[in-house]
């Protein structure tokens, strides 16, 4: 039974003039999961992009925290379930599915 709280991922790319720096925070709450996206280039305005996800669409969701802690459990056990998909929220902030 795993269950993000709360994530926080910071991506920086340093090019030359306009650096790029993305941060994505996912806070679960009572009514399901808010995935908040920063994306600054250079000195532009940052750009904001918020979005929300309700408690059943998010049954049995993996983020990215906790797919590395199950896969570190998997390979301890040295066993692999066949067809293992999970709900996941991708690069984007979208539902998606990841499969092992």
């Amino acid at each position: 039974q795993l269950e993000t709280l709360e994530q926080e991922e910071q991506e920086c790319l340093e090019l030359t003039p306009h650096p790029t720096e993305k941060t994505t925070h996912i806070v679960s709450h009572e009514h399901g999961m808010t995935v908040l996206e920063t994306l600054q280039e250079g000195e532009a305005e940052p750009q904001c992009q918020s979005f929300s996800y309700s408690r059943a669409k998010l049954q049995g969701v993996l983020l990215e925290g906790a797919s590395l802690l199950l896969l570190r459990v998997l390979a301890r056990r040295q066993t692999m379930p066949l067809d293992l998909v999970f709900p996941a929220i991708n690069s984007e902030g979208h539902l998606c599915s990841s499969s092992y």
